[in-house]
C-alpha cells in the first residue's frame, strides 16, 4: 500500500496552547488507521487541519501527493476528503432522503433550488445508501426525530453520498446504544473493504478499534506517543501509562 495521507512535522497551537507539536504519521491507501489517546491529547485539532477547518503553524499536509495544507475545507472536500463529528451535523427538520439530497457539495444552494435539480440516480443512491446504513424504513422521518446513533448512521450515509475517497470519523461509536455498534462496525469495514474508502478513526472504545485498525497512532500532550499495529499498541507501556491503564 502507498501513503494517501501524509503528516510531516505538524505544529498548531492557540494561543499559548501547544494542541499539536512536530506530528508526523501517514494513512495508507485502502487501509484502516485508528488515532487514540486521552482527552485532551489534540486528535480533534490534527483532524481539523487535515480537513482545512484551520491552518497549521508549520509542517506539511500532503493527500495523494499534494500538499493541501493551504486549501479551504470546500477545495479538501472535493478532493475526496471528509470528515464526521462527535456532534452529528444533520438538518433535524428535514427528513432523511431530504439530508441527503442537501449533502451533495453542489447542492450548497437554495434548499427549493436543490430538489429542483436533484436527478432520479441521485435519489436512487440516497436511497441505497439509506438501506445500507439500516435507515431504509425511516427514509421519510425527520432527522431530528432519530435516536443519537441512528442520527449518526445518517451522518455517515451522508458523507458516503459524496463518494469519498478517504473518511475521518471523529469517535464513531461515542453515544452509540451498545447493540448498533456491533452493525456500525460491520458498516465501516464493508465501506473500506467494499467501496475502497480509506478510513481514518478517531475512537475511545478501545474493544471496537483494536479490533478494526491495521495500524494505530496514540497522542499525549498533543504530541505522537507511539505507532504500531493493534497489538503492538496494546503492549507499549508508554501508551499503557498515559492512556489505556485508564480503558
Amino acid at each position: 500500500m502507498s501513503a494517501i495521507i501524509e503528516v510531516s512535522h505538524v505544529s498548531k497551537s492557540f494561543g499559548g496552547v501547544k494542541a499539536n507539536e512536530d506530528i508526523s504519521l501517514t494513512v495508507e491507501k485502502g487501509s484502516i488507521t485508528g488515532l487514540i489517546g486521552p482527552n485532551g491529547s489534540g486528535k480533534t485539532t490534527l483532524f481539523n487541519s487535515i480537513v482545512g477547518y484551520h491552518p497549521i503553524d508549520s509542517g506539511s499536509i500532503r493527500f495523494e501527493g499534494r500538499e493541501i495544507s493551504k486549501l479551504l475545507v470546500p477545495e479538501i472536500a472535493r478532493l475526496g476528503l471528509l470528515r464526521t463529528f462527535q456532534q452529528t451535523r444533520i438538518y433535524g427538520k428535514m427528513n432523511c432522503v431530504e439530508n441527503m439530497l442537501i449533502s451533495i457539495p453542489h447542492r450548497k444552494m437554495t434548499l427549493l433550488e436543490a430538489f429542483r435539480r436533484n436527478t432520479p440516480e441521485e435519489r436512487e443512491r440516497a436511497e441505497h445508501l439509506l438501506h445500507f446504513v439500516g435507515l431504509y424504513e425511516k427514509r421519510w422521518l425527520q432527522a431530528g426525530s432519530l435516536s443519537f446513533g441512528q442520527q449518526k448512521l445518517l451522518e455517515f450515509a451522508m458523507a458516503l453520498m459524496n463518494e469519498p475517497t478517504v473518511l475521518l470519523l471523529d469517535e464513531p461509536t461515542a453515544g452509540i446504544n451498545p447493540t448498533l455498534i456491533n452493525g456500525l462496525i460491520d458498516r465501516l469495514k464493508h465501506a473500506n473493504r467494499e467501496f475502497g474508502i480509506t478510513l481514518f478513526i478517531i475512537e475511545h472504545n478501545m474493544r471496537v478499534i483494536m479490533n478494526m485498525a491495521d495500524r494505530i497512532y496514540c497522542l499525549a500532550h498533543g504530541r505522537l506517543l507511539a505507532e504500531g499495529t493493534p497489538e503492538e499498541i496494546q503492549n507499549d507501556q508508554r501508551v499503557i501509562d498515559a492512556y489505556l491503564g485508564a480503558h
